[in-house]
């Protein structure tokens, strides 16, 4: 959960600096909220590679190998503003913010749910459910509730 607020912090200043290509940590949960991203069109693409580029062709992960495997994204820019403006961090390692389906579907509608402010325009909620990282519309279709992550805009 801590790598969580400096893939939030490394992806918006990354946008911010106007980055064609970045790189980030091989992990799970890494990856699970980059393929929402995807989804949702914020960014253009995902790889896996090291430090260095993107494979070229498959690298299994190994043990000796683990250390240097990274994903690189590649940002998405629209008349060269960047398409990601804002990603912010909701549940931190000493807050753990959950919701019901009930409450997901109040902050989609508008309404605040507790400390959260609800969802805005043009707005994703990354949610950790018992089926997997979710945008938040995608967890009350499922209806599912959990933790939320992050906000993007």
């Amino acid at each position: 959960m801590s790598q969580l607020p400096n893939l939030c912090s490394h992806i918006q200043n990354s946008f911010r600096s106007r980055l064609l290509r970045i790189s980030i940590p091989q992990t799970k949960m890494n990856l699970a909220v980059v393929n929402v991203l995807y989804e949702q069109g914020f960014i253009a693409s995902v790889a896996r590679g090291n430090k260095q580029s993107p494979d070229a062709t498959y690298v299994p992960t190994t043990n000796a190998n683990i250390s240097t495997r990274r994903y690189w994204l590649e940002l998405k820019y629209r008349e060269n503003q960047p398409v990601l403006s804002q990603m912010k961090v909701i549940s931190k390692p000493s807050r753990h913010v959950t919701a019901t389906v009930q409450q997901l579907r109040g902050l989609v509608a508008g309404q605040q749910q507790g400390i959260v402010k609800p969802a805005l325009p043009g707005e994703i909620i990354v949610v950790a459910t018992s089926k997997g990282v979710l945008e938040v519309n995608d967890a009350i279709r499922q209806n599912v509730g959990g933790k939320l992550l992050c906000r993007v805009r």
